[in-house]
């Protein structure tokens, strides 16, 4: 039986198999996602199975190759009819046994600005098939998509929840006070062979590796590690304030150090920030009860002969300060530290990958209140570097937490290649939209690898303009070194945020810099995707030990 796509058979379905959907497509809280090459045997009558990929893809498949995923519920005759509706209509789905057995097919065609992966299409298409127990996707893909498209199945399972109870769609029981019910969400990937499809390949040559055929145990552990530290970052993002504090960061930050089997995580709180002469974290975040923090991890591995830095806003809640944000404005300010969550699980991917460089994630972790020591407009703080900035706007703070972050990066840990990534303008959304981040380099080369590099992993960026001389003087102040908020906010003004923190560094500095503002791909509605370690992983894929992370970091 073949019904034509999900929505005929959601539209079949009495009130209680509606309610147990929408229940469990809310809660990920209880869910393992597990990542396998090849295929296993199940019954989909027990275990429900998605088969997902491009349509000319899915259509190299046969019946051999799949039957131990359907039968005996699916027959060969049904199988071939429903490849013959995905493969004639690329981006239809279809079910060949209800509730059961379903077919997706993703976007046939996608532009030079998209990723190769269709990774937010597929995104879209797991998110939109909820099940109630364990299940099994199978992912047919290209070895070069495998990672990306693992990162975008992994995040559509977000961890964080809080409910005691399901959705009132319909009468049911409340469930019993027992431990949350656990399931397992068994992703198995299936390679299809490259260049069949006609996808024409932007960014140069393919390295060999990913077109050999193949997954290795090393790579399927290296996509396993990236999806659970997406996880990890979007579980942070997601946790209220009251849950998740600056105090919770930091023993999530040791937890990690210990899991990686590294030296604890320097902490630099409270007033040592302010005898540091770290005035941008510490005026920030002296109003809160939880006293803010510099926190940062290290992997120095033996000989290591390059250093790299990345750097995480890490605002745990945005009030805006005393220029307070608006009632509407200020839900969903748990989120500002997604860059700080970003940069955590990127280091903890990564650094299961054994990097050859030293690599340090600084998170500046604060909470921007209200309260009697909050920072006032006309305050001036003196940064880490030396540099005074009067405050005429107390809700641009996080590139007062950043030029902090940046300049340890650069003065205490001697970082030739520095990474700040943060939730910082709204302006970001308006200027490169809901998918790509807004980047900017004093390096070409590395702004370029970064764009290359996020079409790989899945995660999309986008230059914006670098023109520090027509956009830095929007800070102009009379009375300090600078203003932390632009004269003229319709002046690029995404572009003057990162010039802000850069101006710290100097616009001479040695250092390769990079700005990443992922304020709007952050979240997909209201989840946190995790945002930033892939990309991470694969701009710097080359400096690890994986072979697939090094052939997908651009060249």
């Amino acid at each position: 039986m073949i019904l034509r796509s999900i929505s005929t058979c959601m539209a079949l379905c009495r009130n209680n198999a509606i309610y147990v959907s929408i229940r469990n497509m809310s809660n990920g809280s209880g869910v393992s996602v597990k990542f396998t090459s090849g295929l296993s045997k199940s019954d989909p009558e027990q275990k429900p199975v998605l088969i997902v990929g491009q349509a000319s893809h899915l259509a190299t498949l046969t019946w051999q190759d799949v039957r131990c995923k359907l039968e005996p519920r699916v027959t060969e005759d049904a199988w071939r009819r429903g490849i013959s509706i995905v493969t004639a209509s690329p981006g239809e789905s279809c079910e060949l046994w209800p509730g059961a057995a379903t077919l997706a097919t993703l976007p046939a065609r996608r532009s030079r600005h998209a990723a190769p992966s269709r990774a937010h299409a597929l995104a879209k298409i797991v998110r939109g098939c909820p099940r109630q127990g364990d299940e099994d996707i199978v992912l047919v893909c290209r070895k070069r998509d495998a990672y990306a498209s693992a990162i975008a199945i992994a995040r559509s399972f977000p961890l964080y929840s809080a409910r005691t109870t399901p959705a009132l769609l319909a009468p049911a029981p409340a469930p019993a006070p027992a431990a949350k019910q656990s399931r397992t969400v068994n992703v198995e990937i299936v390679l299809a062979k490259e260049n069949e499809d006609g996808d024409t390949e932007d960014d140069g040559p393919l390295d060999p590796y990913l077109t050999d055929g193949t997954l290795s145990p090393q790579d399927t552990s290296t996509i396993q590690e990236a999806a659970d530290a997406t996880r990890l970052a979007a579980r942070l993002t997601d946790a209220p304030a009251n849950i998740v504090n600056v105090s919770q960061i930091i023993e999530e930050a040791v937890k990690v150090a210990k899991e990686l089997g590294i030296p604890e995580p320097t902490v630099i709180r409270g007033e040592e920030l302010k005898a540091r002469g770290m005035g941008g974290i510490y005026g920030v975040g002296r109003a809160a009860e939880d006293p803010p923090a510099l926190v940062v991890l290290s992997y120095v591995p033996p000989g290591a002969t390059e250093t790299v830095a990345w750097v995480g806003k890490g605002i745990v809640y945005d009030t805006g300060g005393l220029s307070i944000k608006a009632r509407t404005a200020m839900v969903g300010m748990k989120g500002d530290m997604g860059g700080a969550a970003g940069v955590l699980g990127a280091l903890r991917a990564a650094v299961r990958a054994a990097p050859a460089a030293a690599l340090h994630a600084v998170l500046c972790v604060a909470e921007n209140a209200v309260g009697p020591r909050a920072t006032r407009p006309d305050d001036i703080h003196t940064l880490y570097s030396g540099r005074t900035v009067e405050i005429n706007n107390t809700d641009a703070e996080g590139r007062l937490v950043l030029s902090d972050g940046v300049v340890y990066a650069s003065r205490d840990l001697k970082a030739d290649i520095i990474v700040d990534m943060a939730t910082l303008t709204g302006a970001q959304g308006i200027a490169t939209g809901k998918y790509h981040a807004a980047i900017i380099s004093n390096c070409p080369s590395l702004e370029s690898r970064c764009v290359r590099a996020g079409r790989g992993a899945g995660e999309l960026a986008h230059a914006l303009p670098f023109a520090p001389e027509l956009h830095h003087p929007e800070f102009s102040s009379q009375v300090a070194d600078m203003k932390n908020s632009c004269a003229d906010r319709n002046n690029a003004q995404p572009s003057c945020a990162g010039l802000f923190i850069l101006s710290h560094l100097g616009f001479d500095t040695p250092a390769r810099w990079l700005h990443v503002d992922m304020a709007a791909p952050a979240h997909c509605g209201e989840r946190a995707t995790g945002y930033g370690v892939g990309l991470l992983t694969v701009l710097f894929g080359d400096k690890t030990q994986s072979k697939l992370l090094r052939a997908l970091c651009p060249k």
